[in-house]
């Protein structure tokens, strides 16, 4: 299949938070995200995730909407390890470990604004 939009292979997602200095913190000590810039004016400021040309913009509002929309969903090569280390940094999560069998495991969780995030593990062939 044809590129016809010349992607690049870059994806910034892009998040409501209600405090950008404590988002950017959680993003950077939890996640293990590495802050790229920010624009104190407007309210936003960018971060760079652990997956490669895969970045984070944060946007401060008055009242963040996190109902919907899409699920940032980040591969894991083992997801009990992966979930500890949040678990131990007081992330919360959204009930157990989903298993599909033959196919993936699945954790919820959330940010402090409450910006759904999902890890996976794959069970089938590798990537």
């Amino acid at each position: 299949m044809k590129n016809a939009m010349g992607y690049n292979g870059g994806l910034t997602a892009s998040l409501h938070v209600g405090d950008l200095d404590r988002a950017l913190a959680w993003y950077r000590d939890v996640l293990g995200f590495e802050f790229l810039y920010r624009v104190d004016e407007i309210g936003w400021a960018e971060l760079r995730s652990p997956v490669a040309k895969v970045n984070l913009g944060i946007g401060q509002v008055e009242k963040p909407e996190t109902k919907g929309g899409a699920t940032l969903t980040w591969g894991v090569q083992d997801i009990d390890k992966s979930r500890a280390a949040l678990e131990k940094k007081d992330v919360r999560f959204d009930g157990p470990t989903m298993t599909i069998e033959g196919m993936v495991r699945l954790a919820t969780f959330f940010d402090p604004d409450g910006n759904r995030h999902m890890l996976y593990q794959s069970l089938g062939a590798p990537e």
